[in-house]
């Protein structure tokens, strides 16, 4: 498999705090590559470590088996988690700025602007300043300021924050399409739901190191061997204390069980039976993504406050950097 972006043996500390820790993984060429992670994993100080703002204290990050430089920021759109926009520019003034400063101008790319302002809904607010929008819509003028001269790369850290379901279901459409016209994208996020619907790759960070990554249906696969997705009517809390049983989560739409061996699946369907349970829907070596991080992640978690605001903390004496992050990679 040929990949577009590989990140070899990443390391990044911050004073005593170790923020990345020997992180690797490998982007596939036409792919969209989840970096999932809980608050505070460590996948905003690993992304700027992909776009060159944070060099690493050791390991690389290649594009197409050459170290990235230059060449990697004139084909990548960066939408970082804050926001770097100037507020007293209009909006469509605002897109055209980022837009030259990739080299792009011209009619064409006012055109396509508008276009992107008309399906945000945003069109009657072209000439607006960007102070005076909400914190959805100024989201999404980042977004359009990120892809509107035509990356090859797209890198969204935390894409959907802000957004109502309307806008963010607008934003996933986009992504797709852009996926589908070959462009590699790269987005973090701690939601899983989002990543399950359109990451073909992803990688799974906690506490600044790997702990999962592959082919993200190979992934479940592999986590479903013994998993029943089940949706009732019913108490089925004497299911904790069968020993077919080794875990139970309700996730609110449905109960993720886990048992001890393929052979007890249908074991658990006839407790179930037996027990008068009204079962709507029972799917045997079925998991979800938000399952699979759930048992990765669930008792791994440390007391200590979350490595982006011991790095805010780090590195507060140069707080200007994070505020320009899309300035200083045009």
């Amino acid at each position: 498999m040929a990949f577009a972006l590989e990140a070899r043996n990443l390391v990044k500390n911050f004073g005593e705090l170790s923020a990345v820790d020997k992180v690797s993984f490998n982007i596939p060429e036409g792919a969209v590559f989840g970096l999932l992670g809980r608050n505070g994993a460590g996948k905003t100080t690993t992304i700027r470590l992909l776009m060159n703002i944070y060099f690493p204290d050791e390991g690389e990050v290649l594009l197409r088996g050459v170290n990235v430089g230059q060449e990697f920021r004139d084909k990548v759109g960066y939408l970082p988690e804050e926001r770097g926009l100037y507020k007293k520019m209009k909006v469509l003034d605002t897109i055209l700025f980022f837009a030259e400063l990739k080299g792009v101008q011209g009619p064409q790319v006012k055109s396509k602007a508008l276009e992107y302002l008309e399906r945000f809904e945003l069109l009657d607010r072209k000439d607006a300043k960007v102070e005076d929008l909400s914190k959805g819509n100024q989201q999404k003028i980042q977004f359009i300021c990120t892809v509107i001269h035509d990356p090859e790369f797209i890198i969204l850290d935390e894409p959907f924050s802000g957004l109502d379901p309307v806008n963010t279901n607008i934003l996933k459409d986009i992504i797709l399409e852009l996926k589908k016209a070959g462009k590699i994208i790269i987005f973090s996020t701690h939601l899983m739901d989002f990543a399950e619907k359109m990451c073909d790759h992803i990688a799974i960070i906690h506490e600044g190191k790997i702990i999962e990554q592959g082919d993200l249906s190979e992934l479940k696969r592999s986590y479903s061997q013994k998993n029943i997705s089940l949706v009732y009517e019913g108490d089925i809390k004497f299911l904790e204390s069968q020993s077919c049983v080794e875990k139970m989560e309700d996730f609110g739409r449905f109960t993720g069980i886990q048992v001890k061996e393929k052979e007890d699946v249908q074991t658990l369907l006839r407790l179930l039976v037996e027990n008068n349970i009204t079962v709507k829907r029972f799917d045997a070596n079925d998991i979800s993504l938000h399952e699979i991080f759930i048992n990765l992640t669930a008792d791994r978690s440390s007391p200590s406050s979350t490595i982006e605001q011991q790095e805010v903390d780090a590195v507060s004496t140069n707080s200007s950097e994070s505020k320009q992050e899309t300035l200083q990679n045009a």
